[in-house]
């Protein structure tokens, strides 16, 4: 088991580390980019007390 220190107080911990494979993360451009278009479209012009803006 393994000793560790939180506030300044010693503890025991009751489980195993688990130990897991890394997830590798990719960039997929074509998949952001259409995501960030389509969102753009969205937004629509909002009204308060007269004065039109958008979000």
């Amino acid at each position: 088991m393994t000793t560790l220190l939180y506030r300044g107080h010693d503890y025991v911990q009751h489980k195993e580390a688990v130990a897991k494979q890394p997830v590798r993360l990719t960039y997929r451009r074509n998949v952001y980019t259409s995501r960030v278009a389509s969102t753009s479209q969205k937004h629509p012009i909002l009204t308060y007390r007269g004065a039109h803006y958008q979000k």
